[in-house]
């Protein structure tokens, strides 16, 4: 660039403004991309810059929960503790979910749809996530009254919580109160709660309302043993908007049943973490050095491979458009 030009390098900006630049990529573009294009740009990537808010729901809905822990404990170590937003899907193993907690120091929005947590890990972990404001658990079938109730007790900013569940898995079961009563008991400063698909009584529900008097959103589509007068809670409770129980469109599309197939990250490749000797992760790592390799000059991407599907007649039943 010619000496006294108006324009500034791209090399020369900020990380700050870098990161917020490349916030906007999807990750494969962040991890595999900009690395490469400069030194600068590659330290950007390599630090926290881009990692205070991590959202790779739609990419582990697609990965090897084994590709995914490395993914995830990669991004996490880069956030330096200033991870403030975490949005991940189908974890499996109690050591990450440890990982995450001892990580959630700036953490506010936590999001594990479709995990295997327990009640155990919930109750060791739940004290280390005292700065959570939102949490979404929603269809993790292996916790219940036990670990609402460790989250409300530790959790004490929290003011949105989603705990849907899906229908099929709450089919033919008995009545189950007591997960609304946790939630009720420990939970005041709610404003927005999601129980679709619930298996809980009017009384449960009412006990909801009196006990979270900031709640402004309800959601209890196919809740179907609830019944709330309307006349009730447009004079008692004239802020608070309810959603359901009944069921007017199809249940939760984007949510459960279909993965969107629209999105630029996985339009033409699928891309996934392999197996590799990506180091132990250590939190005192401060520079990071043991990723640099990964992402150098010289162009050797040893821990990402790019499949592309050559060679495949049917591909295009499953909706692929031929490799470039």
């Amino acid at each position: 660039m010619e000496e006294g030009s108006n324009y500034r390098r791209w090399d020369e900006l900020i990380p700050d403004a870098l990161g917020l630049i490349f916030n906007n990529l999807c990750l494969q573009e962040t991890l595999t991309v900009i690395p490469r294009v400069c030194k600068s740009w590659r330290k950007v990537v390599v630090g926290p810059y881009c990692w205070q808010e991590i959202d790779i729901e739609e990419w582990s809905n697609r990965c090897q929960s084994d590709h995914l822990d490395q993914m995830l404990q990669m991004l996490i170590t880069r956030s330096r503790g200033s991870l403030r937003k975490l949005c991940v899907s189908g974890l499996h193993s109690d050591m990450i979910f440890t990982f995450i907690a001892e990580n959630a120091g700036s953490l506010q929005t936590l999001r594990l749809p479709r995990s295997e947590m327990s009640d155990p890990i919930v109750e060791k972990i739940a004290g280390k996530l005292s700065m959570i404001t939102f949490l979404d658990v929603s269809y993790c079938g292996k916790i219940g009254a036990r670990a609402l109730e460790a989250i409300g007790k530790n959790c004490k900013l929290l003011v949105g919580l989603c705990r849907n569940l899906h229908p099929l898995d709450t089919a033919g079961k008995p009545m189950q109160d007591d997960e609304a009563y946790a939630i009720a008991s420990t939970m005041p400063k709610l404003k927005h709660l999601e129980m679709a698909y619930h298996l809980i009584s009017t009384r449960s529900v009412l006990e909801i309302l009196s006990r979270c008097p900031e709640l402004e959103f309800l959601d209890l589509r196919g809740c179907w043993d609830v019944k709330l007068d309307d006349k009730f809670l447009k004079e008692k409770l004239p802020k608070l908007k309810v959603l359901g129980p009944l069921v007017v469109d199809y249940y939760e599309r984007n949510e459960w049943d279909d993965c969107s197939d629209s999105s630029d990250t996985f339009e033409y490749l699928a891309w996934e973490f392999v197996a590799g000797d990506i180091g132990d992760f250590d939190e005192d790592d401060d520079d990071d050095s043991s990723y640099y390799g990964m992402w150098d000059d010289e162009g050797r991407l040893e821990e990402l491979e790019l499949r592309f599907y050559e060679g495949i007649d049917y591909a295009g039943l499953y909706g692929w458009p031929p490799s470039p």
